[in-house]
């Protein structure tokens, strides 16, 4: 900053920046009263692990069904594995009842690609085959006998139970099209 040494005549106004420093008055915004009044959100929202908008809808039951739990196909991705469940919630806790994962694939002749779109498929048929089994229901619902890769729906047989029902439950996975989670 340039300041001359000349001296001031008077009636002349010199207002440099410097000579006039006031402070600026700062409203505090989040004060105490602000923080004493915080809520955190829950701790799996804040690990950003739970969509809880998603997982209401999963979870709550109608409420003319009573007792009659919600079941959801849980499926989950990691590095090396993947994981499906199928699970209902319960006041203490969420209850699985069958769960299936890729690194099991190796057992049925899968060595290789165990994250792939194919090991999600076969994950998913692995798991379905077990819960039908646990609930007596593979010798009703077979599934497709021949593979000719049409598609095949499953519809209740009269005079039995009805097909297994469970809701895709994929996390904080993207559902784009051709994602591994529907695989």
């Amino acid at each position: 900053v340039y300041v001359s040494l000349q001296p001031k005549l008077p009636g002349v106004s010199y207002n440099f920046p410097f000579e006039s420093l006031e402070m600026a008055f700062v409203k505090v915004i989040k004060n105490k009263a602000y923080f004493k009044r915080f809520q955190v959100k829950f701790k799996r929202r804040r690990e950003g692990k739970t969509d809880y908008f998603a997982r209401k809808r999963l979870v709550t039951q109608d409420k003319n069904k009573y007792n009659t739990p919600k079941y959801r196909f849980v499926v989950r991705f990691t590095n090396k594995d993947i994981t499906c469940q199928v699970a209902y919630a319960k006041i203490e806790g969420d209850v699985i009842i069958c769960a299936a994962y890729a690194h099991e694939l190796p057992r049925y002749g899968i060595k290789v690609g165990l994250t792939n779109y194919a090991a999600a498929y076969c994950t998913g048929l692995l798991l379905a085959r077990r819960l039908l089994t646990k609930l007596n229901l593979n010798e009703i619902y077979t599934g497709t006998e021949e593979v000719n890769g049409d598609e095949y729906n499953v519809e209740s047989v009269e005079g039995s139970p009805g097909a297994f029902r469970a809701f895709l439950d994929v996390g904080l996975a993207r559902t784009t099209t051709g994602a591994r989670v529907f695989g």
